[in-house]
């Protein structure tokens, strides 16, 4: 992301994911504490104090950290992993990005309706598409996705995006340049490999011309 003023890397800092071994920035992991019971928590806004245990934000990785004890050599002591970690983690996730679209709402970055986001697109004003996932194709195919990398947000669903909006449904949204955006991209980013999908954020349908 890098047209339109955008900035490229919000924070370079690079962790190592204890299920891949691989060192990557912290933007494609998530962390975790030790809590005072010894339980493993996310922590996904990075605020709880402690040594961070960093896990890529892939379903695989997170799997895998669970049912091989990874997280007790991350915290280099016997820790407590719940069952439903990854599910508890997946609903936090999913928080932070609805707040954060709440967030560009109320600063004037995203717009969601079919006209607005159509005329935001046609002035060139637009850096990222969301679409729902459930939404008409014929509908969603009508709107052109931006140019550039991650421009296009298409895996969630219409409930989902109303939460941010403070309505029932919402299926087309568009959000503008600025720091708020990429946040709110990177979250996306997380969310999607959280829940195990996997290639891009899913596809935008094919557009029409006529």
């Amino acid at each position: 992301m890098a047209r339109g003023g955008r900035i490229k890397d919000r924070d370079a800092s690079e962790r190592r994911c204890i299920a891949t071994g691989e060192t990557q920035p912290k933007a494609g992991l998530i962390r975790f504490a030790v809590g005072p019971e010894a339980q493993i928590v996310p922590d996904v806004l990075e605020k709880l104090p402690g040594r961070g245990i960093w896990v890529s934000a892939d379903r695989d990785a997170l799997d895998k950290a669970v049912t091989k004890g990874l997280f007790s050599r991350g915290a280099k002591q016997k820790v407590q992993v719940a069952d439903d970690l990854v599910d508890q983690l997946e609903a936090a996730v999913q928080r932070n990005l609805i707040n954060l679209l709440s967030l560009a709402r109320k600063g004037g970055y995203a717009v969601q309706g079919y006209e607005k986001v159509k005329g935001m697109l046609a002035n060139e004003m637009a850096d990222v598409l969301i679409q729902a996932s459930d939404g008409s194709a014929r509908g969603k195919s009508k709107l052109r996705r931006p140019e550039g990398d991650d421009s296009f947000i298409g895996f969630l669903t219409g409930q989902e995006l109303g939460l941010a909006f403070g309505r029932e449904n919402v299926i087309h949204c568009a959000l503008a340049a600025g720091g708020l955006t990429l946040r709110v991209v990177e979250e996306a980013k997380r969310l999607y490999g959280v829940r195990g999908n996997g290639g891009d954020m899913g596809s935008p349908e094919r557009f029409e011309t006529t």
